[in-house]
């Protein structure tokens, strides 16, 4: 007599495209954990220069507060993490504008020469692998992983709420 456990059906768990995108998800991480670990560097760190980054391309301050709602953290823990970027010389803290006591970051070069050394082995994969679509194909996957992106703030949003109250008559 086998003591063999059945495993679930091939219908059972998320559609075969939501498997990609979390198997996408669980592979850019462990890249993360890698890239960064080799550069002694923890994936907060990481986050943390992708904020900066991503606001910057924007012309936006980017301050401890925001840096702090933007990643979840405490604020000892953004002053942990604001430290340690310092310490390794990937971001430097200003005072600029109308309002002195604002502290304001921002990336030095050294941030963007060992971003770019750490995730140019994923850009070239990356690259290479986007040249077996088209232009078209392409804007599609775009719009795509754009709406994905939507939808995973919307459910984080939702998920940070709490459940919704019960609209049902009991």
């Amino acid at each position: 007599m086998s003591a063999e456990v059945p495993g679930p059906s091939e219908a059972a768990g998320p559609p075969p495209l939501v498997r990609l995108l979390q198997e996408f998800t669980l592979e850019a991480n462990r890249y993360v954990d890698t890239a960064g670990g080799r550069n002694d560097m923890h994936r907060t760190d990481l986050n943390a220069l992708a904020v900066i980054m991503r606001h910057t391309a924007r012309n936006q301050v980017v301050t401890p507060g925001l840096l702090r709602k933007e990643l979840n953290l405490s604020s000892p823990a953004t002053t942990a993490l604001i430290d340690r970027l310092h310490s390794s010389g990937h971001v430097v803290r200003e005072r600029e504008g109308a309002d002195r006591r604002q502290v304001q970051l921002r990336m030095t070069p050294k941030a963007y020469r060992d971003g770019g050394a750490m995730f140019l082995p994923l850009a070239r994969h990356m690259g290479a692998a986007m040249e077996n679509f088209t232009p078209e194909e392409l804007e599609i996957v775009t719009r795509f992983m754009s709406s994905m992106i939507e939808a995973t703030v919307l459910a984080g949003e939702e998920a940070a709420r709490g459940p919704e109250p019960d609209q049902h008559p009991g």
